[in-house]
């Protein structure tokens, strides 16, 4: 018994001294729903609505032949999220209804539009994003749903701020609302009456940090069952 002990410490200490392997078992890619304007098609400019994609995950995601749809649920009713192919670890991508892309730009962040942003497209026959209520759901190419959300009445007067889930609540309803300078929301430059977050990036653990840390719960588990066979004793 103490053999073994002594060897599964070992292997334990190993892993934790190290945190090589371990982090590309539990790498992860997960995408999110973590802003959605369903009123920016009538309240905006660029009079389009919009959502927000958030890979939450560890690794990259690739979302060719994605599509999204409404609160209709349905796959065969789904049209196809175009202009962006792939997601990386811990980044945002903004998918506009139309081809808006320079009039969104201009709203939301003037003549200084970050570089990094990414902004692709949807379009096509009821998939409309209503303000009293509707849902976003993202399928991947073979159907399957990858995130959905659902939400309730939007703003219909100023400031119009877009549904906030920086938290990356899946297949849930959404109801907070974004709020100048908390989850890197802002006024846009362009509209003071739209108040929203797009193409903010959440921090995204490193695999190894993973690694430790479950590493360091797994020792943690065993000492402590450990010191009870030995009280019990």
């Amino acid at each position: 018994m103490k053999t073994k002990t002594k060897l599964l410490l070992g292997a334990v200490a190993a892993l934790l001294s190290t945190g090589v392997s371990a982090g590309a078992v539990i790498a992860d890619a997960q995408v999110r729903i973590t802003e959605v304007a369903p009123w920016a098609s009538s309240n905006s400019p660029y009079a389009s609505d919009w959502f927000e994609l958030t890979n939450t995950g560890t690794s990259a995601v690739n979302i060719t032949g994605w599509k999204m749809d409404d609160n209709s649920n349905s796959f065969s009713s789904a049209v196809a999220l175009t202009g962006i192919t792939s997601i990386a670890a811990g980044e945002s991508a903004i998918f506009i209804e139309n081809s808006v892309n320079a009039s969104f730009l201009s709203t939301w962040f003037g003549s200084s539009s970050p570089s990094a942003l990414h902004i692709g497209n949807y379009s096509g026959s009821g998939v409309g994003l209503s303000t009293a209520g509707d849902a976003v759901n993202i399928y991947n190419a073979s159907g399957a749903l990858q995130a959905a959300v659902t939400f309730g009445a939007s703003d219909t007067t100023s400031p119009f701020q877009t549904f906030d889930n920086a938290a990356g609540l899946n297949n849930t309803m959404i109801s907070s609302l974004s709020v100048a300078g908390v989850n890197g929301a802002f006024v846009a430059t362009n509209d003071s009456a739209e108040i929203g977050s797009p193409g903010a990036i959440s921090a995204v653990p490193e695999p190894e940090t993973y690694a430790l840390f479950l590493a360091g719960l797994g020792l943690t588990g065993f000492m402590a069952r450990l010191r009870k066979k030995k009280e019990v004793a």
